[in-house]
Order: structure tokens, then C-alpha cells, then sequence
């Protein structure tokens, strides 16, 4: 069967791919449309294994909210190169990819997987651009009040979760401030934990066997050593508990200071029960 040139047009418009895949597809299948798709389905699978042991550290980070903003979703999407994320049609399909998030019931591991809405959008893509893609994660939370902070144009993703103000309490100048700089702090002080609680008990440890290695020479009694140790591990808490940091704004005021600032101003407990942090890149190395 002879391939026209607007069976070609039609083929690439639906499906994305290049003139010569399209037209090799509509080959391979005589013209049949629907054996063409599955054909450069395959094809970009098969492109995509071929692909996936490449870095993919670039990309971008986005962001979706609901109207009232209860639900909120992010996900990271790489690419290979900065070239490529910079380009409309990658941040169309993060786009598309943080949708997709929003709003599926489903886990991040059945989304990104080969037959998933994610994994095969992705797999489509790897083979239309021809650089490695993934969706290392995705996150979605939901409270009275989620804030949001998208910094140096999707590089880096917060989400962050409120609970206790809600209605009129939200739109006060007090609280939408406080909201922003939550946001914007957890951005640039990269807080690994949110309270002490959470810290794990081995992580407390190390830190104690260093401090200990430390003043193992200094000569000072057992107790007077724990004593230290107990100070130290205050200015330890201080950079990786959020609650515990001192605020971008102002150092000398710590974030659980602001949020009983917040909380007196708007009349009613803001507590913060959780947070997202995505860095792009920052998968890939871990």
C-alpha cells in the first residue's frame, strides 16, 4: 500500500513521533494506523530500555493545587539535558505528569510503571526527543491549608502542610505571608526532618559517636562530655528538624517561634504536620 504524505501528517500528529518513524511505521504495518501506533509504541519501549542506563539529572519540578488548597501535588520529571527541559514541549508534559498525579487514586509505583498512565506517556516521550526521561517521585498531601514554592523556575518543588486555620483565617495578610516564607524557607534550608520525634534514633547516635571521637582527648569527665554532647546535638536538630531552624527572615527567630506568631494573629493553632522537598537532580543521586 502506497504511504501518502497526509497519512504520515496524521500519524505524527496523533502520536508525536518524527516524519521517518511515521512513515517506517506506516510501512511496517501497510498503512494501518491503529498497527502503526502499537508499532512505534514498541518501538519506543525497546528505544527506552536502550536509554534508561543514561543519567537523567535535569528536568523540572511541578506543582498542582486544588481551588481551595486542601490537596496539593508535586512531581519531578528529568530529562538528560537543560536544553531539552527548557523546551515547551517538556514542560507540557510535566504538566501533563503533575495532572496526571492530581488526579489518580493510584500509588507512585503503579503511575510510573511501564503500563501505567505515567510510565508509558514517558516512554512515548523518550522516543519522540531521544533523551532518557524518568519520574523518580511524586508527592500529594492534603490538609486544611497546603503552601506552595516553586523556586529558580521549577528547579526545586515545596509543598507544605497546615492544619488548624481554615475559612476566613487563611486569607489574612498574617497567614498568607507566613504560608510564603514557610515555603520559600523550606526551599533554601533544605530541612531533612520535621520535628525531633522523626529523626531516626541511629542518625542521633552517629552524631553522639562523632561528638565523643571528638573529645576523646579533651581530658573532661564522663558526664561533663554528655553534657557537651546534649548542646551539641541542639545546634544538630537545628539544621536538619524544620521547627527547630532559624527562619530565612530572620535568624534569631525559629520557625516554631513564627508559627506561634501565626497562630496568635489569626486566632486559632496552625500546626505544621508535614512537607515535601524536590530538588531536581537529587534522585538520581541517591
Amino acid at each position: 500500500m502506497a504511504i501518502t504524505a497526509e497519512m504520515v501528517k496524521n500519524l505524527r500528529e496523533r502520536t508525536g513521533a518524527g516524519m521517518m518513524e511515521c512513515k517506517t511505521a506506516l510501512t511496517e504495518s501497510n498503512g494501518d494506523v491503529e498497527a502503526a501506533i502499537e508499532y512505534l509504541r514498541k518501538r519506543g519501549m525497546a528505544q527506552a530500555a536502550k536509554r534508561a542506563g543514561r543519567v537523567a539529572s535535569e528536568g523540572l519540578v511541578g506543582i498542582k493545587l486544588n481551588d481551595d488548597r486542601t490537596l496539593g501535588v508535586m512531581a519531578e520529571v528529568n530529562c538528560e539535558t537543560d536544553f531539552v527541559a527548557r523546551n515547551d514541549g517538556f514542560k507540557a508534559l510535566v504538566d501533563e505528569v503533575t495532572t496526571t498525579v492530581f488526579t489518580s487514586d493510584q500509588p507512585h509505583a503503579a503511575l510510573v510503571a511501564p503500563d501505567g498512565p505515567i510510565g508509558t506517556r514517558i516512554t512515548a516521550e523518550i522516543a519522540k526527543v531521544g533523551e532518557n526521561m524518568g519520574v523518580p517521585r511524586t508527592a500529594k498531601l492534603t490538609a486544611d491549608h497546603v503552601g506552595s514554592y516553586s523556586h529558580m523556575g521549577g528547579k526545586i518543588g515545596v509543598l507544605v502542610q497546615l492544619q488548624g486555620a481554615t475559612g476566613e483565617a487563611t486569607t489574612t495578610d498574617a497567614f498568607k505571608a507566613f504560608v510564603t516564607e514557610l515555603a520559600m524557607h523550606i526551599a533554601a534550608a533544605a530541612p531533612q526532618y520535621l520535628t525531633r520525634a522523626e529523626v531516626p534514633a541511629e542518625a542521633v547516635e552517629k552524631e553522639k559517636e562523632i561528638y565523643r571521637a571528638q573529645m576523646a582527648e579533651s581530658g573532661k569527665p564522663a558526664n561533663v562530655i554528655e553534657k557537651i554532647i546534649e548542646g551539641k546535638l541542639g545546634a544538630f536538630y537545628e539544621q536538619v528538624c524544620l521547627v527547630d531552624q532559624p527562619t530565612i527572615r530572620d535568624p534569631k527567630v525559629k520557625v516554631s517561634q513564627a508559627l506561634d506568631t501565626v497562630s496568635k494573629a489569626v486566632g486559632a493553632p496552625v500546626t505544621i504536620t508535614g512537607f515535601a522537598r524536590f530538588k531536581v537532580g537529587e534522585a538520581s543521586q541517591s
